[in-house]
């Protein structure tokens, strides 16, 4: 299997980058999803010409702009950070997610200290120069803090939408873009859009009725841009209920009333919080491999991901 293209902060693979010599290594990265995973490092710091060790940096509002200083405002690396981020950034347009270091004036996607002139702190509000910019330019790529994937709904979210992303980059972005790639990708995901955000599941269809209407790059762009902000909704058990309960409506005519039944008690004690989210859906996985339904075989909520990454089992 061909591994998916990933970007990371270089500390998250043990590597000693940070400023004071050390590393932040990520074994959940490394030791798990490095099997499915191609890890592009880079540490933004290190690679703008800070080197290691180095003075801890911040950064600091002045007359109105964002710069990165060292903790004591007497060096500036603005400069250096932009030229580097402004080399780099068109090199990151094949990634399929990115994984950052928490709490990094450089790479920190959120809750980012903003110290006034004096280094003070102003507010909390802020975001890495390298995370900004790497959102800025590829917002529709999954990005997350590696602090955040100890989150089990945070995790599984992150990792579906990675391989969501990759499914529309290889079959149609691109060259590949075909009125037909376009219907067999939202054929693909109609019940993972269902669990995710009803509201845009029922937008995206009727988008894709008359692809006739206007350039067929535009509805797909425009289609790319709600389907990605509907998977970064986490799901509720509820939404999970009603995207199961729909599944349900195409295998209960070959299901035998017993075996029905048992799902049925199944997809009402995940409701329940009684058992997690793999009971239900190994299941119904189950059910379609008795008596399979094609429509349903190529349904990506069944299996969004590889089984062996463990992720439902906890949601």
């Amino acid at each position: 299997m061909t591994h998916i293209p990933v970007g990371i902060s270089t500390c998250l693979l043990g590597k000693e980058v940070r400023y004071d010599g050390g590393h932040k290594h990520s074994r959940y990265c490394t030791k798990v999803l490095a099997q499915h995973f191609d890890f592009r490092s880079i540490c933004p710091e290190l690679e703008a010409g800070l080197g290691v060790p180095r003075p801890a940096i911040h950064l600091r509002e002045q007359n109105g702009e964002l710069r990165l200083t060292d903790n004591k405002g007497t060096a500036d690396h603005t400069d250096a950070m932009a030229d580097f981020i402004q080399q780099v950034m068109p090199s990151l347009a094949d990634l399929r997610g990115y994984i950052l270091m928490a709490k990094s004036p450089s790479c920190g996607m959120e809750r980012i200290k903003i110290h006034d002139a004096d280094g003070k702190v102003m507010n909390r509000d802020g975001r890495g120069l390298f995370a900004e910019a790497l959102m800025k330019a590829y917002p529709l790529m999954p990005v997350e803090e590696e602090g955040r994937l100890n989150d089990n709904v945070l995790r599984e979210n992150f990792i579906e939408r990675v391989f969501a992303y990759d499914d529309w980059m290889l079959n149609v972005a691109g060259e590949n873009l075909t009125k037909q790639s376009l219907q067999d990708f939202h054929r693909r995901y109609k019940f993972a859009l269902l669990a995710h955000s009803e509201k845009i599941y029922r937008q995206l269809g009727p988008m894709l009725a008359d692809l006739k209407s206007e350039p067929l790059a535009d509805i797909a762009d425009r289609y790319i841009r709600g389907f990605m902000e509907a998977m970064t909704q986490r799901v509720s058990r509820g939404s999970h209920v009603n995207a199961m309960n729909h599944l349900l409506g195409y295998l209960k005519d070959d299901m035998s009333t017993a075996d029905k039944a048992v799902l049925l008690e199944q997809i009402e004690a995940y409701h329940r919080g009684e058992v997690p989210l793999v009971v239900p859906m190994t299941l119904l996985r189950l059910a379609q491999r008795r008596e399979p339904v094609d429509y349903l075989s190529t349904q990506k909520y069944l299996t969004p991901y590889p089984d062996e990454l463990g992720l439902r089992n906890n949601v």
